[in-house]
């Protein structure tokens, strides 16, 4: 649901876990039976037969716990909040333009609860899709302020992102890690 990226330590989540992309962009602690363990991030939806609790890793994510030539291994896995020297950036979909956005966040340190638009003198909370874009079908807040919420409830506003398609945008702000 992410672009391609440098970073290969990713990995699929399964359907239920998670959630309509609610999981997406989130950092997991992977542990192996065997004690090995690697950090991924989390950047798309596993399909079935992916069952609750199971994760499609890279495969230099899954050489990090054991042979490729394994397979399928046991595993669990923690959400984290890593440490980070990244700030959160925007990028608007394809198409989009004042009567119409997608938006999505990338490299935030804790996962998404929810995307709002400044809207006069509020905010007007997006519906997030499947893959992973919060959407104004209206254009309502298109290039104007946003704001984000973690997990935590921890929000951060965002001012000055321009409208400008598939364009990943640096911001200055960052989730506190916990």
């Amino acid at each position: 649901m992410y672009g391609p990226s440098p970073d290969l330590m990713v990995a699929a989540m399964n359907h239920t876990d998670y959630e309509s992309s609610k999981a997406c962009g989130a950092y997991v602690l992977v542990r192996a039976a065997g004690g090995a363990s690697v950090t991924v991030r989390i950047t798309n939806e596993c399909p079935l037969p992916c069952a609750p609790g199971q994760l499609d890793l890279s495969k230099q994510a899954f050489a990090e716990l054991a042979g490729l030539s394994a397979g399928r291994i046991p595993i669990t896995w923690s959400l984290l909040s890593p440490s980070t020297s990244d700030t959160v950036s925007i990028r608007y979909k394809t198409g989009s333009s004042r009567h119409w956005c997608g938006i999505q966040a990338i490299g935030h340190r804790n996962p998404l609860a929810r995307l709002e638009v400044g809207v006069g003198s509020g905010w007007r909370q997006l519906s997030r899709t499947d893959y992973n874009y919060f959407l104004s079908a209206d254009g309502t807040g298109c290039g104007g302020p946003l704001r984000l919420t973690d997990i935590y409830g921890e929000q951060l506003t965002v001012n000055g992102v321009a409208i400008r398609p598939d364009a990943v945008q640096p911001t200055r702000v960052q989730f506190t890690q916990h």
